[in-house]
């Protein structure tokens, strides 16, 4: 079995709770109530969406070579 790494992001959402968002994996979305469910509830998708891709034979994408960088702007908003 290999070891995969996906990088998570988590949002905070207004009413509660935080989405999160699997940027390597589009579509993969979950939510958690706490950071710690929401964490479990990403783990648990990457592994289903996984298990989908590869039932249908599709390549299975890794952050290799994926870099991360934050922009900072100013804007009138």
């Amino acid at each position: 079995m290999k070891v995969l790494n996906y990088r998570i992001l988590l949002r905070e959402e207004d009413e509660g709770g935080y989405t999160v968002l699997v940027p390597s994996l589009p579509g993969c979305v979950t939510f958690g109530d706490t950071i710690d469910e929401a964490v479990r509830m990403a783990k648990e998708a990457i592994e289903l969406y996984l298990e989908s891709l590869h039932e249908h034979g599709e390549t299975i994408p890794t952050e290799q070579r994926t870099f991360e960088y934050n922009i900072s702007i100013e804007a009138n908003v």
